[in-house]
Order: structure tokens, then C-alpha cells, then sequence
């Protein structure tokens, strides 16, 4: 048999390799985290993580890591407000965007937050640093890749001094963004919509904003003015802002010195401001033609790109670092079956393709778009038309602001590795999430009776839950039959299963996706949610008496 140097080389430290880092480490599977910069430096990146990326992070015992990262506090209001411009009048306000509030809700174990990227990935690569299979590599760039039946051999490139080493390795995952060299290597093609919109990221100190305007806290004011219309909002401490215009001029080159005038036009302050980076970037819509060649994966902007409206993508790539993680960390300790890694993609693309569209919505309308003459008018024609500027605003953004059924709403409709009863769909309603047990849907979260989440029950392993009248001698099969697939037995009471589990047996797969449902345990039915056994009579079988 083929030695190799280690099992999985993970190209790119963002939130999706560091994911996918810290779903091997934790499983004591050997990585390598590859990655050309030192991931320093001001650009903002995205600035919002969700419900369900929070609740990652308390699966890896780091929610709290990340909380005390916040450079406002979690209490602080996620509100977004609709200005005119920062020194105007207010037009409209969403509260409690993106579900950050830290207020207990049943819905979820974890709020969101509102932290700039670097942030979570400083939080992430720490967490990764501490975990002994993982090891992290900086200022190295990924150089090409081959692979056979056994393994792939890698070739990386020193950045400062040009010197090339191979390693080999069982696996190879492309984590590298939206230049990825991996998805260069593998053939991949992009397909979409290229160049919607031009933007500029530019980053900000302005002492005296803050206190300057008078529209309360948020982490976002929208400007609507015609002149400079786009976002602005405050990013970490030391008074440091992001600005971000929705129109820019024609052929010119932002300077620093531009930036600030741009700045000063947008908030309608004239006040020292300080630019600290800018940089371009260009909203897309784009989608691999393929997650994969063999031994060789893609994951976030690597293989999906859309606009940040929602902020759907940091997240969705750290999802797709964590689906990848615990299939790959099961292929290597060798309970996984070929089917599941067969199944990234299946489950993952339909996933991408409804939060792409979701965002591209979400970009239709922009700060450009909500401008109407008069609207800063003093008195009571003016109050008229914000009041009514304000009702379309709302109407038309807070698809963009409240996600949850997006977020927590995805199901997994036909893929190879759940027994699914019929096809699940997508919410039709991106903003109310209803939870289901039907298989491919996330579990429905409780809080138990000590305080405790249902999650926390399940610890990252495959989690069989069953109601009070579930049979011992169906609890004992299970168990007698994993082997060495690790699996959990939680014991609900009910009141925790409630109508929300109605099946006796409910089994929850590493990530809390449901993989089947029944009253009574199936034989092999493990082998088919492990992908052992794919599409084999016994797996036909449970799917139709699913």
C-alpha cells in the first residue's frame, strides 16, 4: 500500500479550509492547510456570521472565542438603517438582521454575529493551531497536482523564495477562492452571469463619525442619496468603517485622496477621514461545472460565487468545508463507503444554486434603486414620502436581512446517502424557516430541560433519537451494528419530541442532517447512510419503505 505524507492537503486558510481543518482535527484526521498569504490586513471580507455557522463553531467548543472576539459586543444592534445619508434623514430601519440578537431562541442554539471575517478566521486558525493532526503552512501557494488510483502527489511553492517541495496525499481540497489553482488543474469551468456590478471595499478611521449622526447604532446604514449612493457602517474598533459606493465613476481610478471625497459626499460630514485600504472587486454569479476529479475537491468561492447580498457566502463555504470534513474524515478511518463522497456534490450544488439566486434577488436593488426626489425634504411632504419610500424599502430588503428560512431551511433532497421519504423542497418563504425530522432536512433544534441544546447530545458522531416509546430492542440493533461508525443514542422525552419528531426512531447524521426516520431499525441500513452500500437491494428496500 501506498504511505502517504499526510491524508488530506487543504489549498487556501479561509473560512472553508479552516473549516474543513477543524472538522479532520477534531476527528484526529491528518491535514495540511496550505495558504500563500498571512490572511492579515484590513479588507473586510464578509462582516456577517449566521445562525448556522455559529452553531459550527459551538460544535468545535469555539462560539464563545468568537463572541469575545467582537469588537462591539454581541449586544450590539444589528439593526440596518435606510438614511439618506448618514447626516440626513432616516427613511426606514430592519432590526435584528441576520438573526444576531443573543436572546435565547428555540430555533437555534447560536445568534448570529456581526464581526469583520478576519476575525472568524483568527478564531478558526487558532482553534486549528491547537488540534495535533492539523498543521497550517503560510506563504506557500499551491504549484500543481497529479493523482492516481492510491493518492495525489502536490506540489507547493515557497512565495518569498521560489523553492518547490511534493508531498503526497489521499486527498487533495481545493479551498483557494476565485482564482483557485485547483479548479484551474482539475479542468473546472465557470458558468453564469460574469460582471454584474463594479464595487469597492474601501476601509476607513473617522473618529467622530459614530457621534456625528444621529441615527442610533447599526451595522449598516444604507445611503440613498443620488450622488454617492452605497453602504457605510462601522467595522471594529479604534473608529474604523467600511464604505462600500453601488455606483462609481466612470474610468477613474480610486485613490486614497478620491475615496475620502467620496466619503465626505456620501455621509454629508466633512470630517478627517483616513483610508486605510481599498480595493476592487466584481459581483458574479458563477458555478463549477464540477466539485471534483477522483481524489481532488473544490469548496466555497472556489467552486460557487454570487453577490454579498444576504451573506450567504462566507457561510455557505464554511458549510461546505464541514459537509466535506466529517465524509472525508469518515472515508479515511475507514467507516465511509465511496458513495458519500460522492455525495458533496449531489447534496451541496442544489444548495448553492438556490442561495445564488437568493443573492442575485438580493442585488437587483441596491441604494442606487431607493432614491426618490423630494425624499429629504423638511416638513410634511417630506415626511409623507419617506414614510412612504420607507414601506417599499422594507417590503422589497428584508428578504435580504431576515434568511432564516434560507439558512436553516436547506434540505438535501436526492442524495445517495439519506433515505429519503420524498423529496424535500426548498423554503418558499426565504425568511420563515419551519422546521422538519424529514430526512435531508437539518434537525429541528430544542433547548432540554437542564439547559442544555439537543445538539450539544449529539456530539459531532451520528446521533440515533429516539422517542419514549421507541423499542430497546431497535435501540440495541443499532448500536450492536455500527461497528465502528460512531453513534450517539439520545433518549428524548416527550416534550423534547413533540410533533416535531414523530417517528420513534429519528437518525442524525455528524453535521445535524437528518438521514432517516422510522419505528422500527433497519438492517443495513447504517451501510447506506455511510455510503457502503449504495443502491444495492438493501438500500432500495429502506428507500421504499421509506
Amino acid at each position: 500500500m501506498t504511505t502517504h505524507e499526510t491524508s488530506v492537503v487543504i489549498i487556501g486558510a479561509g473560512p472553508s479550509g479552516l473549516a474543513l481543518a477543524n472538522e479532520l482535527g477534531m476527528r484526529g484526521v491528518d491535514c495540511l492547510v496550505v495558504e500563500r498569504n498571512d490572511r492579515v490586513g484590513y479588507a473586510p471580507r464578509a462582516k456577517t456570521t449566521n445562525v448556522r455557522t455559529r452553531t459550527h463553531l459551538r460544535r468545535w467548543g469555539i462560539a464563545g472565542d468568537l463572541a469575545a472576539a467582537s469588537p462591539f459586543g454581541v449586544d450590539y444592534p444589528t439593526d440596518v438603517a435606510f438614511v439618506t445619508k448618514l447626516a440626513g434623514p432616516l427613511v426606514a430601519r430592519i432590526e435584528n438582521a441576520s438573526n444576531c440578537a443573543p436572546a435565547r431562541d428555540e430555533r437555534y442554539p447560536e445568534h448570529g454575529q456581526w464581526i469583520p471575517q478576519y476575525k472568524l478566521e483568527q478564531v478558526l486558525r487558532e482553534h486549528a493551531e491547537t488540534l495535533p493532526s492539523v498543521r497550517l503552512q503560510f506563504s506557500t501557494e499551491f504549484a500543481g497536482a497529479t493523482q492516481d488510483a492510491d493518492g495525489v502527489t502536490v506540489t507547493l511553492k515557497r512565495v518569498d523564495t521560489g523553492e518547490a517541495e511534493t508531498l503526497t496525499a489521499r486527498y487533495l481540497v481545493g479551498a483557494d477562492g476565485a482564482r483557485s489553482g485547483v479548479r484551474e488543474a482539475i479542468g473546472a469551468g465557470m458558468s453564469g452571469t460574469y460582471g454584474l456590478s463594479r464595487n469597492y471595499n474601501i476601509v476607513f478611521r473617522a473618529p467622530g463619525l459614530a457621534e456625528a449622526h444621529g441615527h442610533g447604532p447599526a451595522s449598516m446604514y444604507w445611503q440613498l442619496n443620488p450622488a454617492m449612493p452605497g453602504l457605510v457602517g462601522p467595522m471594529d474598533k479604534d473608529d474604523i468603517w467600511f464604505f462600500m459606493p453601488t455606483r462609481l465613476p466612470e474610468g477613474v481610478t480610486i485613490t486614497k485622496d478620491l475615496a475620502a471625497t467620496m466619503i465626505r459626499q456620501a455621509t454629508g460630514f466633512d470630517l478627517p477621514y483616513e483610508v486605510l485600504s481599498s480595493d476592487e472587486w466584481v459581483a458574479s454569479s458563477l458555478i463549477a461545472d464540477r466539485y471534483r476529479d477522483r481524489r481532488i475537491f473544490l469548496a466555497g468561492d472556489a467552486c460557487h460565487l454570487h453577490p454579498p447580498f444576504g451573506g450567504y457566502g462566507m457561510n455557505m463555504g464554511l458549510a461546505d468545508g464541514v459537509d466535506l470534513g466529517w465524509k472525508l474524515a469518515a472515508t479515511v478511518c475507514g467507516w465511509g463507503g465511496p458513495a458519500l463522497l460522492d455525495s458533496y456534490e449531489v447534496e451541496r450544488r442544489p444548495i448553492h444554486e438556490a442561495v445564488m439566486a437568493e443573492a442575485t434577488a438580493n442585488h437587483a436593488v441596491l441604494s442606487n434603486d431607493l432614491w426618490r426626489d423630494g425624499i429629504e425634504e423638511p416638513g410634511e411632504a417630506g415626511e409623507r414620502l419617506r414614510a412612504e419610500v420607507g414601506e417599499r424599502i422594507v417590503g422589497a430588503k428584508q428578504r435580504e436581512f431576515h434568511t432564516l428560512g434560507t439558512v436553516l431551511g436547506g434540505c438535501y433532497g436526492s442524495s445517495p446517502v439519506i433515505v429519503s421519504e420524498a423529496a424535500p423542497t426548498s423554503p418558499s418563504d426565504s425568511r420563515v424557516y419551519i422546521p422538519t425530522s424529514r430526512p435531508g432536512c437539518l434537525a429541528p433544534h430544542r433547548w432540554r430541560a437542564d439547559g442544555s441544546s439537543l445538539y450539544d447530545a449529539f456530539a459531532n458522531k451520528f446521533a440515533l433519537l429516539c422517542r419514549p416509546e421507541a423499542e430497546p430492542a431497535d435501540v440495541e440493533r443499532a448500536t450492536a451494528q455500527a461497528g465502528n461508525v460512531p453513534l450517539s443514542v439520545v433518549h428524548l422525552t416527550e416534550e423534547e419530541a413533540g410533533a416535531l419528531y414523530p417517528a420513534r426512531l429519528t437518525l442524525v447524521r455528524p453535521d445535524q442532517f437528518v438521514a432517516w426516520r422510522g419505528d422500527r431499525w433497519e438492517d443495513g441500513l447504517l451501510d447506506v447512510v455511510t455510503g457502503r452500500q449504495h443502491e444495492t437491494a438493501a438500500g432500495e428496500s429502506l428507500r421504499q419503505d421509506a
